[in-house]
């Protein structure tokens, strides 16, 4: 779905800082969303932390960079990180041009799955939070 002009695939969760998540059998598939990308402008960098480190829900695990912006990452559930999209490294801006696909972030295997249900998903309601943040960030 598209909401002034950012796409916003409502098949998604969605976290409060702008990333997504797609859930792939018992794992979740994590990236920036199209707003944050267009945001932050070209993404120069992005973080990849090693296998295996544990989450925290709400705790800080990455950061990523752009030529005018630097952002922290926060995890969407409690789990571990169970691959990061080594692509980027070599070129993290194919966030910019496939946020949704190929410019995938993490892998995560949450602790408990239900965890998902307390994120933004739906099109009424990522439309209210996306309107909102909108509205907040023209400010």
């Amino acid at each position: 779905m598209e909401i002034q002009g950012y796409n916003m695939p409502d098949n998604l969760y969605y976290e409060e800082n702008h990333y997504w998540i797609r859930v792939e059998g018992d794992i979740l598939v994590m990236g920036m969303d199209d707003f944050a990308r267009q945001m932050a402008g070209e993404i120069v960098y992005v973080q990849l932390p090693f296998e295996g480190k544990k989450l925290k829900k709400g705790k800080k695990f990455a950061q990523v960079e752009s030529g005018k912006w630097l952002g922290k990452i926060f995890a969407p559930v409690n789990g571990e990180l169970v691959e990061s999209n080594e692509e980027l490294e070599a070129s993290a801006s194919i966030i910019n041009e496939d946020c949704y696909g190929a410019g995938w972030m993490y892998k995560i295997q949450p602790s408990d799955m239900a965890e998902i249900d307390e994120l933004i998903r739906g099109p009424e309601a990522v439309e209210k939070w996306m309107l909102a943040d909108i509205e907040k960030y023209k400010k």
